[in-house]
Formats: C-alpha cells, sequence, structure tokens
C-alpha cells in the first residue's frame, strides 16, 4: 500500500507553489543543512556502514566498485547527493527512510538485501570477477540498478564492455518514454540533459566531453524485466546534492527528482 500513499494533493499542491516561487530551493537547503550537520561531522564517509541494520522500508544504496585511472569514483556526489535525495523521499512519498546513505561493495553479500542500487561515474569503471559475479546474481535475483553521470564515446565505450561481463546475453536497448517506468508517480514526456553544477550555475554547456545528447536506456531479461536504467550524458545526482542551492535552475533539480522518485516506487514495485 505504502507504494501509492503519496502525499495529499493539498501538501503536494503547496510544494509545487512553493517550487514555482523559488522558495523549493530555500526550504530543502534549511531541512538538509540541519540534518547534514552533525551527521558530516559524525562520520568519515570513506567508510561508509550501514546505519539501520533493521527498520526503514527503503534504503538509498550506492554501488562501492573498482575503477582506474581515477580513485574512489564510486563516491563522486558522496554523501551529501544521497542524503539530499533521501530527504526528497521522505517529503514526497510517505515510506520510512534512514537518514544517512548506504554504500555496499557489488562483491559483498549484504548487496541482496536492498532491492535499490545506485552506480555512477561508470566511465572508468574495471569490475572484478567478484564483482561481476555479485552483480549478475543481485540482478538477476530482483535487483534494481540505475546509472548515472557519464559521458561521451569514450566513457560509454569503458562502461559497455564491462556490463556486457555482468550480461553478455542481453542487450543495451534504448526505453520508450511510454515505458511504465517513465509514469509512475510523475509524466516524463522529454529526457533532459541535466548538467554538473558549474556548468548550471554559468547558463550552459550542459554536455560534457561529446555527450551532447541525453539518453535513458535499459537492460532487460528474457521475461522482459527491466534490471538496468543507465542515465548517459546527464547527470542526476548533481541535481539531487545541489538542489538546495539558489544558482542551480529548479528545472534541472526537479527533473531529476522526478525521475528518481520514479525509479524509486519502479523498484519496489516490480
Amino acid at each position: 500500500m505504502f507504494l501509492r500513499r503519496i502525499l495529499s494533493r493539498r501538501v503536494a499542491l503547496v510544494t509545487l507553489v512553493l517550487l514555482s516561487l523559488g522558495l523549493g530551493a530555500v526550504w530543502a537547503g534549511q531541512l538538509s543543512r540541519e540534518r547534514l550537520r552533525g551527521i558530516v561531522s559524525a562520520r568519515d564517509p570513506s567508510k561508509p556502514t550501514l546505519s539501520h541494520p533493521a527498520g526503514p522500508e527503503f534504503y538509498f544504496t550506492r554501488a562501492v566498485y573498482n575503477s582506474y585511472g581515477r580513485w574512489r569514483s564510486w563516491a563522486v556526489d558522496y554523501p551529501k547527493a544521497d542524503r539530499q535525495f533521501l530527504i526528497v523521499i521522505r517529503n514526497l512519498i510517505d515510506i520510512d527512510v534512514p537518514d544517512t546513505e548506504n554504500a555496499v561493495r557489488l562483491d559483498d553479500p549484504k548487496l541482496r538485501r536492498f532491492p535499490f542500487l545506485y552506480a555512477l561515474e561508470v566511465g572508468d569503471i574495471l569490475l572484478s570477477d567478484a564483482e561481476v559475479k555479485g552483480l549478475r546474481e543481485y540482478l538477476l535475483a530482483g535487483g534494481f540498478l540505475v546509472i548515472d553521470d557519464f559521458w561521451g564515446t569514450y566513457q560509454w565505450q569503458v562502461f559497455e564492455s564491462e556490463i556486457l561481463r555482468v550480461f553478455p546475453e542481453y542487450p543495451i536497448v534504448d526505453i520508450p518514454l511510454d515505458h511504465p517506468i517513465f509514469n509512475q508517480v510523475y509524466k516524463i514526456e522529454e529526457i533532459i540533459q541535466v548538467p554538473n553544477l558549474g556548468n548550471a550555475q554559468r547558463g550552459g554547456p550542459t554536455w560534457e566531453r561529446d555527450g551532447y545528447y541525453p539518453a535513458v536506456k535499459g537492460i532487460f531479461d528474457d521475461r522482459g524485466h527491466l534490471m538496468v536504467v543507465i542515465n548517459w550524458n546527464t547527470d542526476l545526482g548533481d541535481a539531487w546534492e545541489w538542489a538546495e542551492r539558489p544558482e542551480y535552475p529548479l528545472k534541472y533539480s526537479a527533473f531529476a527528482v522526478e525521475m528518481g522518485i520514479n525509479f524509486v516506487i519502479y523498484a519496489m514495485s516490480h
């Protein structure tokens, strides 16, 4: 039942009015600062741990993976983006979530406790054999993976070569806009390219490298079940991380929130 217990029309209307007035970013910033000040000072984010071993209905789980080139690529925007998106989930969907992030290695058996998994900056991902096995088993068991924030031809080729090690038998395909994932709570009629903070506050460009056009692709199993959503040439996580900043355009943060909420609801209802 909780999957459809979205906030009442009155609360939703108030939220939309605040957003339209440009006050939604101020409200989110005040709320996030109060929560984040004590949390960040109390923990070392380089040592992710489970903050709530039992209880919450949903964990925003971030994938910890091996990479080459840049160290700890998995931790870009971490933990602020995760925490702020949890605040959004708590206020827009009537489900219980923890206050803090939940980062888990792909080869950790605990991964299968969490049906939703987020991975970003996969343009230099380099999976170990154990990570390939862990991710494959997780997804075939019903897990759901959201990929975000990688750009251009070269990074696509790196990611594609690694995900083919996980699923050599399943192709990567475009997800059409009439797919249910784009209409879980919010109706997505256009895929918007979401830029990083620096590009957004300068007014553009919205792209990086040669990633001029955003795309949402997916991997389906042989029953037609969507296991992986791939957001290419866009950066939803930066929009979650900087949603409280007045210089970050509301157009991008609102779209990123809508996409993220749809992904969460889809993952927990399919």
